[in-house]
Protein backbone atom coordinates (compact mmCIF):
# COMPACT_ATOMS: atom_id res chain seq x y z
CA UNK A 1 0.00 0.00 0.00
CA UNK A 2 1.13 3.55 -0.83
CA UNK A 3 1.74 6.45 1.54
CA UNK A 4 -0.56 8.53 -0.66
CA UNK A 5 -3.47 5.53 -0.20
CA UNK A 6 -3.13 5.55 3.89
CA UNK A 7 -3.05 9.50 3.15
CA UNK A 8 -6.89 9.21 2.73
CA UNK A 9 -7.85 7.47 5.58
CA UNK A 10 -10.05 8.34 8.16
CA UNK A 11 -8.40 8.29 11.97
CA UNK A 12 -10.73 6.46 14.49
CA UNK A 13 -9.96 6.46 18.14
CA UNK A 14 -11.76 2.75 19.00
CA UNK A 15 -12.34 3.22 22.71
CA UNK A 16 -14.44 6.27 22.27
CA UNK A 17 -15.07 6.08 18.36
CA UNK A 18 -13.65 9.64 18.21
CA UNK A 19 -12.60 10.90 14.70
CA UNK A 20 -9.29 12.12 14.74
CA UNK A 21 -9.39 13.57 10.98
CA UNK A 22 -7.64 12.34 7.75
CA UNK A 23 -3.67 10.99 8.03
CA UNK A 24 -3.13 13.23 5.58
CA UNK A 25 -3.32 15.97 8.05
CA UNK A 26 -1.02 14.29 10.68
CA UNK A 27 2.70 15.01 10.69
CA UNK A 28 4.83 11.75 10.10
CA UNK A 29 7.96 10.97 13.09
CA UNK A 30 10.21 8.62 12.18
CA UNK A 31 13.58 7.30 13.35
CA UNK A 32 16.26 8.51 11.59
CA UNK A 33 18.61 6.15 11.93
CA UNK A 34 16.41 3.25 10.95
CA UNK A 35 13.90 5.14 8.75
CA UNK A 36 11.27 3.13 10.67
CA UNK A 37 7.86 4.83 11.18
CA UNK A 38 7.36 5.49 14.87
CA UNK A 39 3.86 7.38 15.00
CA UNK A 40 1.32 9.89 13.32
CA UNK A 41 1.87 13.67 15.23
CA UNK A 42 -1.60 15.14 15.23
CA UNK A 43 -2.53 18.89 15.71
CA UNK A 44 -5.87 19.93 18.07
CA UNK A 45 -6.71 23.20 17.54
CA UNK A 46 -7.57 25.12 20.59
CA UNK A 47 -9.68 28.59 20.36
CA UNK A 48 -9.62 31.44 22.03
CA UNK A 49 -11.10 31.42 25.27
CA UNK A 50 -11.40 33.48 28.41
CA UNK A 51 -8.62 32.83 29.82
CA UNK A 52 -6.41 32.48 26.54
CA UNK A 53 -5.89 34.91 24.30
CA UNK A 54 -4.41 33.72 20.99
CA UNK A 55 -5.01 29.94 19.54
CA UNK A 56 -3.30 27.45 20.77
CA UNK A 57 -2.84 23.79 19.76
CA UNK A 58 -2.60 20.66 21.97
CA UNK A 59 0.35 18.54 20.54
CA UNK A 60 -0.69 14.25 20.37
CA UNK A 61 0.77 11.37 18.73
CA UNK A 62 -0.76 8.17 17.79
CA UNK A 63 2.24 5.71 17.94
CA UNK A 64 2.57 3.02 15.34
CA UNK A 65 2.03 0.01 18.27
CA UNK A 66 -1.15 1.60 18.88
CA UNK A 67 -2.78 0.59 15.15
CA UNK A 68 -5.06 -2.13 15.57
CA UNK A 69 -6.37 -1.80 12.52
CA UNK A 70 -5.83 -0.05 8.56
CA UNK A 71 -9.49 -0.83 7.15
CA UNK A 72 -10.33 -0.27 3.61
CA UNK A 73 -11.33 3.71 4.94
CA UNK A 74 -10.52 4.33 8.25
CA UNK A 75 -7.58 2.98 10.20
CA UNK A 76 -8.03 2.14 13.70
CA UNK A 77 -6.14 3.05 16.53
CA UNK A 78 -5.18 2.78 20.57
CA UNK A 79 -5.21 5.87 22.30
CA UNK A 80 -3.09 8.92 21.37
CA UNK A 81 -0.20 9.93 23.74
CA UNK A 82 1.33 13.46 24.68
CA UNK A 83 3.82 14.49 22.79
CA UNK A 84 7.26 14.78 24.31
CA UNK A 85 9.67 15.07 21.70
CA UNK A 86 12.38 14.19 24.00
CA UNK A 87 11.12 10.77 25.01
CA UNK A 88 9.94 9.87 21.26
CA UNK A 89 13.20 7.49 20.40
CA UNK A 90 15.21 9.33 17.50
CA UNK A 91 13.00 11.98 16.75
CA UNK A 92 14.52 15.80 17.50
Amino acid sequence: MRLSELAQKELIQVEEGMRYGFLAETDLLFDRKTGAIIGFEIRKKLGKTLFRQKDQDIIEYIPWHEIVLVGEDRILFGKTHELNRKEVEGYD
